[in-house]
């Protein structure tokens, strides 16, 4: 591994760290911390390296501080409920292990086999999952982490209640690397729901599968995910797998998996099939059993890396809105894209209103890459204007910091930077990042 490798992540851009540490304990990291402080010393915690907004490289060179060593599962707590866990620990080895003695964790990103769990939490990472179960922020009781300064604290606790103090731990999730360096988490568990049901339907118009959506919540299911895969996507899935995924004229599929108690999960999947029905599905197919419910899991999580494959430049966004108003998301979307004569391919959590809307751009055409960024302006313009939010779960890093004014105010982001000034007189953790 060089230098550079520890320079970018999947956004691909960033800059050569001048020194990479590979630390194995808190303690050492305690001093690390503590001498870039005391020679203000830029220094950049990294974990997996898979995230789309820069959040985990440096800026300006400095140190890059990896988590790579600290990859422990330390404990699973049948009792009470919880692991404890190293911040290298990949996501889907978590999942494993915990169902592995009947027990859950929900939070699931796409990239559940690379991203780590100390990167989840500082992105407050979200995934299929969330409509029904909540993103990472609803799962983490307590935090170990070293201040830029070098203070080891411990935040939180074991126990499901806690309200000593202000909520340090709530703060951390989802600072972007940018107060402290997470070293332990300490993650609630539920249990294992005992039956799973996935179906895949198939609609004539991206318009069909929005409504068919709406029809679901409108029935009062909750189904542990609705996903949603637009015209483009899936033309890329299929291009990248070799695979026909859909018969001729599928503009888009959905793809919903409900969990629970058996009963309850038959009620739920036959009210998903009425409403598909009845917004006009071409084909509705429930997975006959694991692999084929593995099957269809695997055609959303090919969709990041089949649009990549393209070899167009993939200008990833994670815009939110309330639920509610993802028909209006996606009629913006149409819009932008007849405007600013783009291509525009869309997936993502549409139970929760987070899509990654992805700009897919000729590199080498400068009037395209032109029209681009002005469009994703207009893009998260929108988005606010639909009371959501520029970013769902990948967060701002370097990459959204000229929007950041879109959706926060200056006294809102005043008050952010004297919280972090308060953890981070030197500001040498994460330099560069969130704020313009």
């Amino acid at each position: 591994m060089s230098r550079h490798t520890y320079g970018v992540d999947a956004l691909g851009k960033g800059h050569p760290a001048d020194v990479v540490v590979i630390p194995a304990s808190s303690a050492e990291i305690s001093r690390i911390a503590r001498l870039c402080h005391d020679r203000r010393i830029p220094l950049v915690v990294r974990g997996a390296g898979t995230g789309y907004t820069g959040g985990a490289v440096p800026t300006s060179g400095g140190v890059v501080l990896s988590m790579e060593r600290l990859n422990r599962i330390l404990e699973i707590d049948q009792i009470n409920l919880l692991a404890v866990v190293e911040p290298n620990v990949i996501n889907g080895d978590l999942q494993r292990a915990v169902e592995a003695v009947g027990l859950f964790y929900p939070p699931d990103p796409a990239s559940l086999d690379q991203a780590s769990r100390g990167g989840n939490v500082a992105e407050c990472a979200g995934g299929p999952r969330a409509f029904k179960y909540g993103t990472t922020k609803r799962y983490v009781l307590a935090l170990e982490a070293v201040l830029p300064t070098g203070e080891i604290v411990h935040t939180g606790s074991k126990a499901v209640k806690n309200v000593v103090g202000y909520d340090l731990t709530q703060l951390l999730v989802g600072s972007e690397g940018t107060l402290a360096i997470i070293t332990r988490v300490t993650l609630r568990l539920v249990p294992k729901p005992p039956a799973y049901a996935t179906a895949l339907a198939m609609f004539r118009s991206i318009d069909d599968a929005v409504n068919a959506v709406s029809a679901l919540i409108a029935r009062r299911v909750v189904p542990a995910a609705i996903e949603l895969i637009d015209e483009d996507t899936l033309r890329a899935i299929e291009k990248h797998t070799g695979a026909a995924l859909a018969p001729a004229g599928t503009r888009a599929l959905v793809i919903v998996e409900a969990d629970g108690m058996p009963a309850a999960v038959a009620e739920e999947i036959a009210r998903v099939e009425e409403a598909c029905a009845a917004v006009g599905a071409t084909v509705f197919r429930r997975a006959a059993d694991a692999a084929e419910r593995e099957q269809i899991w695997a055609v959303r999580r090919q969709g990041s890396m089949a649009l990549r494959a393209t070899g167009l430049l993939k200008i990833n966004h994670d815009v939110v809105v309330p639920r509610g108003r993802v028909p209006q998301l996606f009629a913006a979307v149409e819009e932008i894209r007849r405007e600013y004569r783009l291509t525009i391919a869309s997936f993502g959590h549409a139970g929760d209103g987070n899509i990654h809307v992805n700009l897919m751009v000729d590199p080498t055409d400068q009037a395209e890459l032109a029209r681009a960024r002005q469009a994703e302006r207009v893009l998260f313009e929108r988005v606010v204007a639909l009371e959501g939010s520029i970013s769902g779960e990948h967060g701002i890093g370097f990459a959204k910091k000229p929007y950041i004014g879109l959706e926060l105010s200056d006294d809102e982001m005043a008050l952010m930077k004297r919280i972090k000034a308060a953890f981070d007189p030197h500001n040498i953790l994460n330099p560069g990042k969130i704020f313009p």
